[in-house]
């Protein structure tokens, strides 16, 4: 937050924060059953407490849903800080999200968290009233951004090409300075030195378009790659639902706007989906795991007698879920001990603590002497540890009610968006281009969508010359999860012209669900989309369940699907030779 509010020659106008994801909010929960007046991101509030008086006085509004499930219990901190630094802030919050007390009503379950994502427009009310700070509860990350976009520009409801600009914008700046290089595959561009990567700042035009930049002098790199990488990050088809407005990714265009600098534009929108999406949160019980270490000869035999001795040892109580993982096998011949080893891993999960407790950690420690050569752990035991399972539900609008509450005890209810719509503005330019040939309906977030048919891309003869190479060889990759879905964006890197164009071509033809069911074998049985981007140079890959029930659930080695991307792009295809 200091490095935003002081680098730079031109101070910021708005300073914006996402502190929330489906994890945070599991994370919050628990926070709340052992502490009532808990239940926000305290980060934020140290952070503040630093920086108030140099954002007051700069004149610098910040905007953050760092409220999580207390948005008024942060309210009152930051009034306390304030007070305590005699400062006048006007601190405003926004609450409604919170529909953990009707779960039950609304056929939610027995919800830890259950919250409602809300949009911008309460944001926006706030500063338009005059809020230094605003602090919401379960908004969309996007919406930290829109809603000052919306307060800034004086936007409508229907001003959706302008509305879906900034949701973009907003969607390229939540992850920070994963605009700017951070978990970047094109890493190897970058000046790669102890210098703190910039954060990534949007210049947002009246009408929606904007530029990417970062403070002069700030490490990392803002390029077209950069930005690209950040825009398929986490989303699932074309069409990217919000509950303000629906934006259409296959509809964006990047342009270079100069160093450091990246201009998006032309991006359209359309009416937000009839019902709200709700990030639900479940106890789903207790989990506990055991690495152990294989060295040597013999690994697969050595796994299959400790996994047959561990298995007897708990059938007399057995896990609910016992999952078992073995790393990649050693070379052979190595010439290091830990080269020689590899890692086998077990995962329990039950709805009891004491079943996965010591009754499994002492069954493995047991085994210590009398098992496979070379018997050794990785840490020893530990306590079972709760866990949550994710899952959306959908909630209609009219069951919500979004509340701005201001420094002055008023409170302002913002209107449901279909009672009282105004006309369609005039400045919104119609559709001139016809829409997109719909292939076949997606079920995603919880309306039916078009699934948008690649452009026509020329395939390539089958005796065409091609050498076997890793994917990543000109192709960048950046990955996620949705719930229990991972999702990949793949696009062509590089500079723009007649090569990348094939490149592209060929990328939008190669890559089909069978194809990526070959690529991820995991994905074999599942379900997988794939949507073409063509004005990025790339694909979006949704493969559907196979995070399981979401992070804290998953029995993954990569419970995110973090590193997904990577391992795709190190896996090998056949490229013809004319595009290498």
């Amino acid at each position: 937050m200091r490095e935003m509010l002081e680098g730079g020659e031109q101070s910021l106008d708005y300073l914006t924060g996402d502190y929330l994801a489906e994890l945070t909010m599991l994370i919050l929960g628990k926070d709340r059953l052992r502490d009532p007046s808990l239940g926000y991101a305290r980060t934020f509030l140290t952070q503040v407490t630093d920086c108030l008086a140099l954002a007051l006085d700069r004149g610098v509004r910040i905007v953050a849903n760092a409220g999580g499930l207390n948005p008024a219990g942060l309210a009152a901190k930051l009034e306390e800080v304030a007070a305590s630094q005699g400062l006048a802030a006007k601190i405003a919050w926004v609450d409604g999200d919170d529909l953990a007390p009707r779960a039950a009503e609304l056929g939610l379950g027995g919800a830890l968290t259950a919250n409602a994502y809300l949009g911008a427009f309460g944001i926006a009310r706030a500063l338009e009233e005059g809020a230094d700070i605003v602090v919401t509860g379960r908004v969309t990350d996007a919406s930290v951004v829109v809603g000052p976009a919306i307060a800034h520009h004086g936007w409508s409801r229907t001003a959706y090409d302008a509305l879906a600009g900034a949701v973009v914008a907003g969607h390229i700046v939540e992850c920070g300075t994963q605009a700017t290089g951070g978990n970047f595959s094109g890493f190897l561009e970058l000046p790669r030195d102890a210098t703190p990567l910039g954060f990534p700042i949007a210049e947002i035009d009246a009408d929606g378009s904007f530029v990417v930049t970062k403070h002069p002098g700030s490490g990392g790199l803002v390029s077209l790659d950069t930005v690209t990488a950040q825009l398929m990050y986490e989303v699932q088809s074309t069409q990217y639902l919000g509950p303000d407005v629906t934006a259409d990714l296959a509809s964006v265009r990047l342009s270079d706007d100069g160093p450091d600098r990246v201009r998006v534009s032309d991006v359209r929108g359309s009416q937000p989906p009839e019902q709200l999406k709700v990030c639900v949160n479940e106890l789903g019980g207790f989990r506990n795991q055991m690495e152990f270490v294989l060295t040597g000869l013999d690994i697969d035999a050595k796994a299959d007698w400790v996994r047959t001795q561990l298995e007897s040892r708990l059938a007399e109580q057995p896990p609910a879920s016992v999952s078992w993982s073995l790393g990649s096998r050693p070379a052979p011949d190595a010439d290091s001990e830990e080269a020689a080893s590899c890692l086998l891993r077990v995962v329990v999960k039950d709805p009891s603590g004491d079943v996965v407790g010591k009754p499994f950690s002492a069954a493995a420690v047991e085994l210590a002497l009398a098992s496979y050569p070379g018997f050794t752990l990785t840490a020893p035991p530990g306590k079972p540890s709760p866990y949550g399972v994710y899952r959306p539900a959908y909630v209609d609008r009219g069951e919500v009610e979004e509340t701005v509450h201001l420094w002055d005890g008023r409170t302002v209810v913002i209107p449901e968006f279909r009672q009282a719509q105004p006309p369609m503005d005039e400045a919104q330019p119609p559709m001139d281009e016809a829409p997109p040939r719909v292939v076949e309906p997606a079920e995603t977030t919880g309306v039916v969508v078009p699934t948008v048919e690649p452009p026509a891309a020329a395939a390539y003869a089958e005796d065409t010359p091609t050498r076997c190479v890793p994917l990543g060889t000109f192709v960048h990759a950046r990955s996620g999860d949705k719930g229990g879905d991972a999702n990949v964006g793949l696009w062509v890197g590089g500079e723009r012209g007649e090569l990348r164009d094939r490149r592209v071509a060929w990328l939008l033809h190669v890559i089909t669900a069978d194809h990526v069911r070959r690529l991820v074998p995991e994905a074999k049985d599942l379900d997988v989309e794939v949507f073409g981007l063509p004005n990025l140079g790339g694909v979006n890959v949704l493969i559907r369940g196979l995070l399981g029930e979401g992070v804290a659930a998953s029995t993954r080695f990569d419970p995110q699907a973090k590193a997904l991307g990577e391992w795709l792009r190190s896996r090998s295809v056949h490229v013809p030779e004319d595009l290498l």
